[in-house]
């Protein structure tokens, strides 16, 4: 009887501890206050200080009060990580193709001006849509630095803004190796990807060491080097609105974003450049 006792005991605290997560708590406040939000899920434990909100596509913050409501991006400066970014890409792999969000088929009675519409608003703004027309891009201001080139020196070339742990851009990479072109590649850190970045950049072969990044062969730190021309790719991207990979740029400066087959790419290419 003893033993029965001290076993519902011990049963009860761990399931007071259980509901008492951060967690749960939140989950409860935010059905009082955002009671037309459809919640997914809850996490609070990956960023001090704020619970990540998922609720359908849409992507939000909460305290752990769930007082105040905070929408936009999250960056990590320690490890040089858009957390937003990259877990809007984790949600949506639309995205990776370049185009827009899907629809949050979980929401309800989303009136303008409430909560839940800020917050799909927010998520919206925070993942690049499918451009309605061509867009353009200068990289006149970019330094020459920040730039691994391989490929074909005297083919056509292209720009591209990847990120080493982006399966798309590994893909694309593999494509742009079969066409007779000179690749310009401007590594940016969506993933997370600045400390391949840097090996990479500073490696004594930059070519050899891209493609064992994409295969994801180790690595090996070699000495360090100026990687100031990859900071100039960062603030570049943040400038132009960049925020997922990969990006293709051709010598016109026309635009496209996300992973494209080889056909699509020499059709592409092979256009009439204004």
């Amino acid at each position: 009887m003893v033993a029965t006792v001290v076993g519902l005991g011990i049963a009860g605290i761990a399931l007071a501890a259980d509901t008492n997560r951060p967690e749960d708590r939140v989950r409860s406040l935010l059905k009082t206050r955002l009671p037309k939000t459809a919640i997914s899920a809850i996490d609070c434990g990956k960023i001090g200080g704020l619970c990540e909100i998922t609720a359908g596509d849409n992507l939000f913050y909460v305290d752990s009060a769930a007082r105040y409501l905070v929408i936009g991006r999250v960056y990590d400066m320690q490890t040089r990580q858009d957390i937003t970014a990259a877990r809007l890409l984790e949600m949506n792999p639309d995205m990776l193709v370049g185009s827009a969000a899907r629809a949050n088929a979980g929401a309800a009675d989303g009136e303008e001006g409430t909560p839940q519409s800020i917050a799909a608003a927010a998520t919206r703004q925070a993942m690049p849509a499918a451009p309605a027309k061509a867009r353009k891009l200068s990289l006149s201001s970019l330094p020459q630095d920040g730039a691994i080139v391989w490929g074909n020196p005297s083919g056509q070339t292209v720009t591209v803004f990847t990120d080493f742990r982006c399966g798309y851009c590994r893909a694309l990479t593999a494509v742009l190796k079969e066409m007779n072109v000179r690749v310009v590649e401007r590594p940016i850190s969506v993933l997370g990807s600045r400390d391949v970045a840097d090996r990479v950049y500073c490696a004594k072969n930059r070519e050899a060491a891209l493609h064992a990044a994409y295969a994801g062969e180790p690595l090996k730190a070699g000495p360090a080097c100026n990687t100031s021309g990859l900071d100039a790719n960062e603030a570049f991207a943040q400038r132009h609105g960049l925020n997922g990979t990969p990006v293709i740029v051709r010598g016109d400066g026309a635009v496209i974003e996300g992973y494209r087959p080889r056909a699509f790419l020499e059709q592409w290419l092979g256009e009439k450049q204004s």
